[in-house]
């Protein structure tokens, strides 16, 4: 069984499509899997906004648990506080990634923010989380200027944790890259030390499920073959 960390070098960079892409390539390729969020942020109860699960269930067809949901957008342990609802607990979120993982073949576990953002109870993060189940960390990140800085910062702090950083995914690659995301491309591994597996095009959060099967398997085939043998 495989546990991924879908983190990124902040918010909003594209995450929740690139693990929407990475269940549908593995399902592609014969997997069962499964997506945890562990804390949702921003969305209400009965709002009508899609919640992260709900995008990645549209696209991929994949379904996920959510494991708190708190109103505001904010940090989920300052949401939590200022919700007045409880705050996640480190050994729960272990608990519900391990059940999940002895049922799929490959658990899916996207994080709010940065390795950085405080999840819960004592500040946990999702690099606690990842040297508490054992998970390898892909790291979504910007095209533009400022992703090289964001990037390097990242990848140091996975490192520092004993965390495997399984690599870097541009999140919304623009139809039209300006210099500095060409240049990126190139520089990107240089600075990091880590591969660039993909560039997801901006804007395949609106594909419908087939085009986005489609446009998965051709971005994250091999590297989910690869992941899981």
């Amino acid at each position: 069984m495989t546990v991924m960390i879908i983190t990124g070098t902040s918010t909003d960079v594209g995450k929740t499509v690139v693990t929407a892409a990475l269940a549908a390539a593995a399902l592609a390729h014969g997997r069962t899997v499964s997506v945890c969020k562990p804390a949702q942020t921003g969305v209400g109860d009965n709002g009508p906004d899609e919640s992260d699960i709900d995008v990645v269930e549209r696209l991929s067809g994949v379904c996920g648990i959510e494991l708190a949901r708190y109103p505001e957008p904010l940090a989920p342990d300052v949401a939590a506080r200022r919700s007045g609802r409880p705050m996640l607990e480190l050994d729960s979120v272990v608990d519900a990634v391990r059940a999940l993982d002895e049922a799929v073949d490959l658990v899916l576990v996207e994080g709010a923010g940065g390795v950085a953002v405080r999840l819960g109870a004592e500040g946990f993060t999702v690099l606690d989380l990842a040297g508490a189940v054992g998970a390898s960390v892909l790291i979504v990140a910007g095209a533009e200027l400022g992703t090289l800085n964001h990037s390097a910062l990242t990848v140091a702090a996975v490192r520092t944790a004993d965390a495997d950083c399984a690599g870097l995914v541009i999140g919304s690659w623009p139809t039209e890259p300006s210099l500095a995301a060409r240049i990126n491309l190139e520089e990107l591994p240089l600075v990091t030390g880590v591969e660039l597996r993909a560039r997801m095009p901006a804007g395949a959060g609106a594909l419908n499920s087939n085009e986005f099967g489609v446009l998965a398997r051709s971005i994250f085939g091999e590297f989910t073959a690869s992941l899981l043998g």
